[in-house]
């Protein structure tokens, strides 16, 4: 865990850079934290307990930059605590170091399978998620967990996170109109959840399918001679 030694009066959220205001180089940056943010919101809809930055900034000292991973996952903090939300995230006002942060490596490589290795150790984040839909011979998805201070390589694709109870992994699908792999959260028999768009999509096929039961159900009535009004 990393040892702040924070000085006596500190800055709150509100005073500090939402990121680094660094442009991200690839839209991918932002699509894929989206779609698991998104699926999260419909899948935890009921939970106020957890929070998904997008390339929000993590502050762990006033003094020093924040690291702005594309996306981190926080479990037993405020959903929201008022209604301006997070311009930020600060370790000294949340309490609570992120338990899972996604990098998206894009055509300019910002050092994601080295200095942030260690950058994420020394935080204390339990799960570092790693994807890259340019590698060829190694895994585009890579899952590091922290086991006594340094990261050890999971297996698999889905990859079961027992801390969040949620799998992550990837293949290809269809969001926003865009045919490609994509990052998903699976149950643990690795069955993936369904995307929001997907999910509106299943509820009006089965709405339509409840209809044409309802409408068959009648000409059979009618048939018998029963008024169906």
């Amino acid at each position: 865990m990393l040892n702040f030694n924070l000085p006596r009066y500190l800055p709150s959220a509100e005073e500090l850079p939402d990121s680094d205001e660094t442009p991200v180089d690839n839209e991918l940056q932002e699509l894929i934290p989206g779609l698991l943010k998104s699926t999260l919101l419909i899948l935890w809809a009921e939970r106020m307990d957890w929070f998904f930055g997008v390339d929000m900034g993590i502050y762990y000292h006033p003094d020093e930059l924040p690291i702005v991973p594309d996306g981190f996952l926080s479990l037993g903090v405020e959903r929201c605590y008022d209604e301006e939300l997070r311009p930020s995230y600060v370790l000294w006002d949340e309490n609570v170091v992120p338990i899972l942060v996604l990098e998206v490596v894009s055509p300019n490589y910002r050092k994601e399978y080295t200095i942030k290795l260690d950058e994420y150790a020394a935080l204390g984040v339990l799960y570092y998620v790693i994807y890259s839909s340019r590698r060829r011979r190694k895994p585009r998805l890579e899952v590091h967990k922290l086991v006594k201070g340094r990261y050890e390589l999971l297996e698999g694709n889905p990859v079961w996170l027992p801390a969040i109870e949620l799998g992550i992994g990837c293949e290809r699908g269809n969001y926003g109109g865009v045919i490609r792999e994509w990052l998903y959260w699976y149950d643990q028999d690795g069955k993936r959840y369904l995307t929001p768009e997907e999910q509106i999509k299943e509820s009006q096929k089965r709405a339509q399918l409840a209809e044409e039961r309802s409408q068959q159900l009648a000409a059979k009535l009618q048939a018998l001679g029963v008024d169906v009004e």
